[in-house]
């Protein structure tokens, strides 16, 4: 317990420095642009990659940037390419999401094991119990008729997006583009 409060303190701290909020907005960019890249494959369900930034910026920062960054992202998007109404669960469930990948990743390495885990949490928690309880809320459908089809995708998804974001992840550490982001030395090549 005591080092998960460290590790919420430290991402505290993370957002008060100005190349936080420049490394934020320009993985804010990158994602509202991967945003437009999104397959809709109906009203519930989209394949995209626009979580890439939003879980490299939790993965650098913590919990608490990871949070503040996925909530204000979220509203961002909408303003930027509003699909469907807006609802302040899905805002939630980004800042959540925030909270689960940055507590898992941060101020660890990215092992593909690690990846999976912090994937899994936020596939069973957020997309598959709290954005299918907001689109049944929202579209009136009953929650046990898009559980089992947005389990399948999420399912389906994880192992590709958590190996998308290992295979990424590693080339970036690898690259030292990870180190210079946070500011700390790059050894030469």
């Amino acid at each position: 317990m005591k080092r998960l409060a460290t590790l919420f303190t430290q991402s505290y701290q993370e957002i008060r420095h100005a190349k936080t909020i420049t490394a934020c907005a320009m993985f804010g960019a990158l994602s509202v642009v991967l945003g437009y890249f999104t397959l809709e494959l109906g009203p519930y369900l989209k394949l995209g990659f626009s979580s890439i930034p939003n879980r490299l910026v939790d993965y650098l920062f913590g919990p608490v940037t990871g949070s503040l960054y996925g909530g204000m992202l979220d509203v961002l998007k909408y303003i930027a390419k509003p699909t469907g109404p807006f609802f302040p669960g899905f805002t939630f469930d980004a800042m959540l999401a925030g909270v689960l990948f940055g507590s898992i990743m941060y101020q660890r390495p990215i092992t593909l094991k690690r990846v999976l885990a912090a994937k899994l949490a936020v596939i069973l928690v957020c997309n598959v119990f709290f954005n299918t309880l907001w689109m049944s809320m929202l579209y009136g459908k009953a929650f046990m008729v898009l559980f089992p089809v947005r389990l399948f995708k999420n399912l389906i998804m994880w192992p590709v997006d958590s190996l998308l974001f290992f295979s990424v992840g590693q080339m970036l550490e690898r690259g030292g583009i990870l180190r210079a982001i946070k500011g700390e030395s790059v050894k030469s090549l």
